[in-house]
């Protein structure tokens, strides 16, 4: 038996975590994998994040809006495969200036490892790093929560880059 064999749902909210799931943190995100696997299973699906890490944030903002995300989801259907990734400013609700429909933007890490010692005085590595926006134009989902607004990207779970597809078979394999 699985869990869902009997009682499927009618669509699944993933999140709201803290912290934005922009750009390339889309890859690492554990709320838009849960979204992708309801989308497999052919569950209209959201991922929904609040751009903060802030211990005491207000999730009230980000809670009302899965609420409209919930709704649309239910009276639009999605395309096979497609999820929405919601990215929603640490801002009051008065201070948020709209809705962007948004594409994914550009980024990537620069990441740093730290040498530590645990309790035994063992070392170990621990990863720090900046997130380094590339794209931040209005129309991308970081360009649009820094400006303000909350950020709806439709996303897809097939990765594949398929302009390069063509230049890979004249590759030769053997």
């Amino acid at each position: 038996r699985t869990l869902l064999e009997h009682d499927r749902p009618d669509l699944l909210i993933s999140g709201i975590n803290h912290g934005s799931n922009t750009a390339a943190n889309v890859i690492y995100s554990g709320t838009v994998s849960a979204a992708t696997e309801g989308t497999l299973l052919g569950i209209p699906s959201a991922a929904m994040s609040l751009t903060t890490f802030a211990p005491d944030a207000d999730f009230s903002v980000a809670a009302h809006f899965a609420q409209t995300v919930a709704r649309n989801l239910s009276a639009n259907p999605l395309p096979a495969g497609t999820l929405l990734n919601v990215n929603v400013p640490a801002l009051a609700a008065d201070e948020i200036k709209g809705v962007k429909v948004t594409k994914q933007g550009k980024s990537f890490w620069d990441d740093r490892f730290e040498q530590r010692l645990d309790p035994g005085k063992k070392p170990y590595y621990w990863l720090t790093g900046e997130h380094r926006g590339l794209d931040e134009a209005d129309d991308t989902d970081e360009g649009a929560i820094n400006g303000g607004f909350i950020s709806v990207t439709p996303i897809h779970y097939d990765l594949t880059d398929y302009p390069t597809l063509p230049a890979l078979s004249t590759w030769t394999w053997a």
